[in-house]
């Protein structure tokens, strides 16, 4: 639910969206709740990190050499999500990870990965944050739109306990 909020306010921000599939054809494909018809580009990857030339090429597309700032979430925060932001680290990228929207097979590894990318360098939060970050003022023109989907408190994922 948190992911899909996420996602839903990026669209109605108008922020490019970049998915990856990990091994689909062994793994599955993104679940059909997590609306993605929206997205830039869906690539398949067996590299654990997302970044394959086929995404590099597509943020160039996208951004030209002026994107600053990568918003993180998904699957295995142990696995591709973090050897994604230290590859988008190294490549002198701001990156943002929502939490909340990221897990791992346990607990465990999730609460270590979330550490391990705090100390990288990453921004650790949540996508309420990250929503709120985006838009940066209430007088943003899609605010009252994107309010609403922000109004239903987010799922709890554990991570307050942690």
């Amino acid at each position: 639910k948190n992911a899909g909020k996420l996602v839903q306010a990026g669209k109605m921000l108008d922020i490019p969206l970049i998915v990856t599939e990990h091994y689909p054809e062994k793994l599955g494909r993104i679940v059909p709740e997590l609306d993605i018809a929206h997205a830039k580009a869906v690539f398949p990857k067996t590299l654990f990190s997302m970044m394959i030339p086929e995404v590099k090429a597509k943020i160039g597309e996208l951004y030209g050499g002026d994107l600053e700032t990568v918003v993180l979430f998904g699957l295995e925060s142990h696995i591709c999500l973090e050897q994604t932001a230290m590859d988008l680290l190294k490549d002198g990228y701001t990156v943002h990870v929502a939490a909340d929207c990221s897990v791992s097979r346990t607990q465990e590894d999730r609460k270590l990965a979330l550490e391990r990318l705090r100390q990288y360098g990453c921004f650790v939060s949540t996508s309420e944050n990250v929503i709120f970050k985006l838009m940066k003022d209430k007088n943003h023109p899609a605010f009252d739109t994107v309010r609403h989907v922000v109004r239903d408190v987010s799922v709890d994922t554990g991570l307050a306990k942690l």
